[in-house]
């Protein structure tokens, strides 16, 4: 199937049909094969079936999703998602694939809340928390740009590598709030000086300074 050589996917099933008659793997494999022929409706109607059977297949429930996204319904992939997860709390993937939807939406508020349930649930991967951090910035305000701004001052001790999105985000994020504080000396330097404190921290441990050396010169 992932070659798109469906003749020989059918011959493969229909050889496992006749040799496991019940089996609901070779269940899924049927529906996936109709999937990948493009009839909706009758894979839909094997996978709930399939369901009907077993309501806690996660792959099952899985592929209906993929099944509506490749049809371009991003908002009947939300609501299975969602009805996903409120049984599957600690899938980590489904809250990962949710987000994402979220964000190619636009809905930010709805994609921030996805990456702070993965932080909960896994606080030491680096990438859902510049995940988060980027989110909240596209969400601007105050508020959110100083909790990006922590959170990517924190996380700067975790191996980005270099020239790392995750670099650029805490410049830009400090040059928004600057621009948001001109009228408060007092908060504008504090922000200047704790951006500086963490430059130079990074500075002695990277190896390539390009990117400090080419920083914002207001900073």
């Amino acid at each position: 199937m992932d070659c798109q050589s469906l003749d020989v996917a059918k011959d493969c099933v229909n050889v496992l049909q006749k040799k496991f008659p019940e089996s609901k793997r070779v269940g899924r494999l049927e529906a996936m094969l109709l999937e990948a022929k493009g009839s909706w409706g009758e894979a839909e109607k094997a996978y709930s079936s399939l369901l009907e059977d077993n309501p806690f297949d996660q792959v099952v429930h899985k592929r209906r999703v993929a099944l509506v996204k490749a049809q371009g319904n991003l908002s009947g992939a939300i609501d299975l998602l969602n009805k996903y997860l409120e049984t599957f709390m600690a899938d980590h993937d489904a809250w990962r694939e949710l987000a994402e939807i979220y964000i190619s939406l636009q809905m930010y508020k709805q994609a921030a809340f996805c990456y702070e349930e993965l932080i909960l649930s896994q606080p030491t991967v680096p990438l859902y928390h510049l995940a988060y951090a980027d989110v909240l910035y596209t969400l601007g305000g105050i508020e959110n740009l100083l909790t990006a701004k922590q959170i990517l001052f924190y996380h700067h001790r975790f191996d980005w590598g270099e020239k790392t999105p995750g670099h650029f985000l805490v410049f830009v994020c400090v040059l928004q709030l600057l621009h948001s504080f001109q009228k408060d000396e007092t908060r504008k330097t504090r922000t200047v000086q704790t951006c500086n404190l963490w430059r130079q921290q990074l500075w002695r441990k990277s190896t390539s300074r390009e990117l400090l050396t080419n920083s914002p010169r207001s900073l």
